[in-house]
């Protein structure tokens, strides 16, 4: 009887466990004036492609399929990127320079609009 009350403890409490998802997150009924050349490509530049779009053997860990210096290289990913990256989700990119919640947020409108 007190498992599935400690298992839904666990999933409250452990980080990682209340991953909002692309699927969950609606592009606004108005869609968005965020695009590839006036937000993603810098963003993708400040905060990942030091690592995602590095030669082998300086890619920190990333997948070497994980490249986000295009457009078409994030749409690929969109779902990976959101649910790492998006909104409320910090797992990524790790480091003592995060992006602020402020251009998370963005991040999310941009990703669930289709990333125009």
């Amino acid at each position: 009887m007190r498992r599935p009350f400690l298992l839904l403890a666990l999933a409250v409490l452990v980080p990682g466990c209340n991953i909002v998802t692309l699927d969950e997150y609606p592009c606004p009924k108005g869609g968005t004036t965020l695009t590839w050349e006036n937000f993603g490509k810098g963003f993708f530049l400040a905060y990942c492609n030091s690592c995602h779009s590095a030669p082998d053997g300086q890619r920190q860990g990333a997948p070497d399929d994980e490249v986000f210096a295009t457009v078409q290289g994030v749409r690929t990913h969109a779902a990976l990127i959101f649910e790492n990256s998006a909104a409320t989700n910090d797992a990524m990119p790790p480091g003592p320079y995060p992006p602020p919640i402020a251009q998370r947020d963005q991040l999310a409108v941009w990703l669930a609009c289709g990333a125009p």
